[in-house]
C-alpha cells in the first residue's frame, strides 16, 4: 500500500503515457496568428482590383460611345449631307467626286445578306452539333470533338478571309460558273458561317448539359426514345441559353471584318443576290482607313457614321438577348 503523497505504481496492462507523433506539429514553433487589420487590408485591395477591371471596361465602352457620337455629329455638319439622305437614301457612293451619296441602306442590306447566309450555315449546324455532343457522344469523343471544334474559334479572320477567296469561291464557280464571280456574298458568308460555329457549338452545348439529368430520367422513364428527349426536352429547356448562343453568334457575323473586306467585293448595292457583289459597313470603314481619303474629309467624317449605326445594331441585338434571358429563363433545382 503506497503511502500518502506517493506516486502509484503503474497497473499492468495499462499505457502510462501516449506514444510521440513525429508529424504532429509543434504549435509553439507557429508564431503569432495573422493580424486582423492586415487580413480586412487585404479583402480591400482584392474587392479594389476588381472594382477597378470592372470600372475600366465600363470606362472604355464610354470612350467608344464619346469619340463616335462626337465624330458623327461632326460628319452630319458638312454641307453633303443630310439625315435624311443618310437613313432614307439608297445610294452610296462617297468617293465620286461632286456625285456623292450617302445613303446607308446599301451597306446595311450587304451585311445582313453576308449575316443571313453565315447564320443560315452556322445555326442549324452548330446546334446539331451541340445536341450530339451533349446527349450522344461518349465523354472520350466529346472530349476529342470539342476541343478540336474550339480550335476554329481561335483562327484568325484573315485566314478565313483568304480560305473564302482561294478555296470556297472556286468551289462555288464550278458549281455554277455563269452565276458567281471573284467576288460574293455567298462566299464571305459561308466564311464567316465557318467562323462563328464554334461559338454556336460551343455555348449552346453548355446551355444543354446544364439542363438536369432528372428531366432526362423522366422522359425515359415515360418511353421517350433517346431522339424524343434531346428535341423535345432537353432543347427546350435549354431555350434561352440557345437563343443567346445564336444572338451572339449573328452579333459576331455583323460585325465581321477581314472576311467580307476580303471576300465580298466592294460594291453598295440593295440586293438579295448572293452571288452578288456587295460591300459591307466594315468592308466600308477598313477602305477608308486605308488612306485613300483625306483625314478630315467628309468621306472620312462619313465612316464614323457608319461605326455608330453598327454599334447600334450590335447594342439592339444585345439587348435582344439579355431580355429572352429574363423571359425564357429556366432555373432547376
Amino acid at each position: 500500500m503506497a503511502c500518502i503523497g506517493e506516486r502509484p505504481p503503474p497497473l499492468d496492462g495499462f499505457v502510462t503515457s501516449l506514444p510521440t507523433n513525429p508529424h504532429a506539429r509543434d504549435l509553439s514553433k507557429l508564431g503569432r496568428p495573422k493580424s486582423v487589420a492586415a487580413r480586412v487590408l487585404r479583402e480591400r485591395i482584392i474587392v479594389g482590383a476588381l472594382a477597378t477591371a470592372a470600372c475600366f471596361s465600363i470606362l472604355v465602352t464610354a470612350a467608344i460611345i464619346v469619340v463616335l457620337a462626337k465624330e458623327t455629329i461632326g460628319f452630319f455638319q458638312f454641307d453633303e449631307v443630310s439625315l435624311g439622305e443618310f437613313f432614307g437614301g439608297t445610294e452610296w457612293n462617297p468617293l465620286l467626286g461632286a456625285e456623292k451619296h450617302f445613303g446607308i441602306w446599301p451597306l446595311v442590306a450587304g451585311t445582313l445578306l453576308v449575316t443571313v447566309i453565315a447564320a443560315s450555315f452556322a445555326l442549324p449546324l452548330g446546334l446539331i452539333a451541340a445536341i450530339y455532343l451533349s446527349e450522344y457522344a461518349s465523354p472520350r469523343v466529346r472530349a476529342t470533338l470539342k476541343p478540336a471544334l474550339e480550335i476554329l474559334a481561335g483562327v484568325p479572320t484573315v485566314v478565313y478571309g483568304f480560305f473564302a477567296l482561294t478555296a470556297i469561291t472556286p468551289l462555288l464557280q464550278r458549281l455554277s460558273p455563269d452565276t458567281f464571280g471573284s467576288y460574293n456574298a455567298m462566299s464571305a458568308g459561308l466564311a464567316t458561317g465557318i467562323m462563328i460555329l464554334p461559338i454556336v457549338c460551343s455555348l449552346s452545348e453548355d446551355a444543354l448539359r446544364a439542363v438536369p439529368r432528372s428531366l432526362r430520367d423522366g422522359a425515359f422513364a415515360l418511353g421517350g426514345t433517346r431522339f424524343d428527349v434531346s428535341v423535345k426536352v432537353v432543347v427546350p429547356a435549354a431555350l434561352s441559353g440557345i437563343v443567346a448562343a445564336f444572338l451572339l453568334a449573328i452579333s459576331r457575323a455583323v460585325g465581321e471584318t477581314m472576311i467580307v473586306a476580303l471576300a465580298a467585293g466592294g460594291v453598295a448595292q440593295i440586293t438579295a443576290n448572293p452571288a452578288a457583289e456587295v460591300q459591307t459597313m466594315t468592308a466600308y470603314m477598313v477602305q477608308i482607313f486605308l488612306g485613300d481619303a483625306p483625314a478630315f474629309g467628309v468621306e472620312y467624317k462619313s465612316s464614323y457614321a457608319v461605326a455608330a449605326t453598327l454599334f447600334v445594331m450590335t447594342f439592339v441585338l444585345t439587348m435582344i438577348g439579355q431580355y429572352i434571358l429574363r423571359r425564357f429563363r429556366e432555373e432547376y433545382d
